[in-house]
């Protein structure tokens, strides 16, 4: 299925397309309750097949930007709260607070390598905002939560350990962002950043 519908897209979309009730939205959520049972049926996380299809779909809504922002306002409107929010839920800030120490080990362990890791990429392709990139790039809120809850579930991992976890992973994203927006947002005297354009990744005939 998820092979099938990059190619059952255009000819839906096109067909039924624009029309007040969205059925091309309605048609990628089938997709993904049918996709999330599956692997929730498999012992898998149910979000992770989320990702899969935005992969096999990723060509095409490079081409159909505007079905993109639709999908996307749905999406981080409704979907994304609910998702964190069973997250939080399970967090004791209690347990938090009694083990800041392990708190600060299990950051300064996540952060560290991922900052190593995007630097030298962020220098050579975004240029001369490599630091902005890199802190904006350093973030894992989505994966690191599926992780967490993941191992909370299937009983790997106590609450403890996972408000620990999460705590983290919400630091993660919360901290470099808010680095990044005080001391390096990108300002136009800096001069163009030299990357690499998007017509390379998508040619200008497939995204007009």
């Amino acid at each position: 299925m998820i092979f099938g519908l990059p190619r059952i897209a255009p000819w839906f979309f096109a067909r039924f397309g624009d029309r007040v009730i969205e059925p091309e939205i309605k048609l990628v959520f089938a997709s993904l309750l049918l996709l999330m049972w599956l692997g929730d049926r498999a012992h898998s996380h149910a979000v992770l097949p989320a990702f899969v299809l935005g992969l096999a779909l990723a060509n095409h809504y490079a081409q159909h930007r505007q079905e993109q922002v639709r999908l996307r306002v749905v999406a981080f409107a409704f979907l994304t709260p609910l998702f964190f929010l069973k997250g939080g839920l399970n967090v004791s800030l209690g347990a938090v607070w009694a083990n800041l120490g392990v708190l600060v080990l299990l950051f300064a362990g996540k952060m560290v390598p991922k900052l190593v890791g995007v630097y030298p990429l962020a220098r050579r392709f975004t240029a001369p905002h490599a630091v902005f990139t890199t802190l904006l790039m350093s973030t894992g809120l989505t994966f690191g939560t599926i992780s967490s809850l993941y191992g909370l579930n299937a009983g790997i991992i106590d609450r403890t350990q996972f408000s620990l976890l999460i705590t983290v992973v919400v630091l993660s994203a919360i901290v470099p962002t808010a680095i990044a927006q005080r001391f390096f947002q990108p300002h136009p005297e800096l001069g163009r950043v030299r990357h690499q354009p998007t017509e390379e990744f998508w040619p200008e005939s497939e995204v007009a």
